[in-house]
């Protein structure tokens, strides 16, 4: 593994007004890593992620891309970069064609005399293509929908689209949310091959056995500031999710239920 991170952040800072959102936050992911950021809601994962894409400018601190500093002042900075964000739902339209929603923004064109008209043929070629390298065989025509694709399928068609469009660091923003079992292995499968094919990838989610299942590097959040960072076989299912709660819900849990167990009527002998 080469030992430059091609991402890193360094003691982060992002304030609204007096509100100090994220704390001193510093992380880095290598290529063909993948780094997950656990937190439960209101950990920070929102305002951490808009950080990373260019979103939010950090109010102090500092951003590395291959061990050389960079200011992102719009998401378009970060995206030049190489920085590619997936949103939950995989950022793609409902009612546009698998083909026109693999290019939208970067459309290919053909030309008539002085016309120029969108490449429906080139673009539904490439867009399947590149989404059945990822095993996905049921799409087999880019004029089909978004809105006729499962879930698991619309995070893979925006994958592909990133890693097609040369992303170096992927950021997937709760990818396998609200997915069945299936689907939800599936985009798995999807993250691990981006891995192979060398990506860094920030798996952002609060799904520990997903995140166990695909990371290398652990990072856990809570109220904006990072409460635990690990690699992959330093703890276990049970001390990650204990970490996620703060060690305050689980704690509060098994009082819990000692409290019902010894309130609980004997039982009653048998006649």
């Amino acid at each position: 593994m080469n030992p430059t991170p091609i991402f890193e952040l360094k003691s982060v800072y992002k304030s609204f007004g007096p509100v100090d959102v994220l704390q001193d936050i510093s992380l880095k992911v290598h290529a063909g890593e993948v780094l997950c950021l656990l937190g439960d809601n209101g950990a920070g994962k929102s305002t951490l992620i808009k950080t990373l894409s260019g979103v939010h400018a950090p109010t102090s601190g500092q951003i590395f891309m291959d061990g050389a500093e960079v200011v992102f002042e719009r998401p378009r900075d970060a995206a030049d970069r190489g920085i590619a964000t997936v949103h939950q739902f995989g950022g793609t339209f409902p009612l546009m064609s698998i083909g026109r929603s693999f290019f939208v923004g970067v459309e290919p064109y053909k030309s008539f005399g002085p016309f120029k008209v969108f490449d429906r043929k080139k673009a539904n070629a490439v867009a399947v293509a590149a989404v059945r390298e990822f095993g996905i065989t049921r799409i087999d025509d880019g004029d089909r929908l978004i809105g006729g694709l499962s879930g698991g399928e619309r995070q893979s068609l925006a994958i592909a689209r990133a890693l097609h469009f040369g992303a170096r660091v992927l950021i997937l923003d709760e990818p396998t949310a609200a997915l069945g079992v299936k689907e939800a292995a599936h985009v798995l499968r999807v993250v691990l091959e981006a891995k192979r094919r060398g990506l860094a990838v920030i798996f952002i989610t609060h799904n520990v056995t997903h995140a166990m299942t695909v990371g290398d590097h652990f990072a856990v959040l809570i109220r904006g500031a990072k409460a635990a960072d690990f690699r992959r076989g330093e703890k276990t299912r049970e001390e990650i999710t204990d970490l996620m709660a703060g060690g305050e819900a689980m704690a509060e849990l098994e009082a819990e239920i000692a409290s019902h167990q010894s309130q609980r009527p004997a039982t009653a002998p048998a006649h």
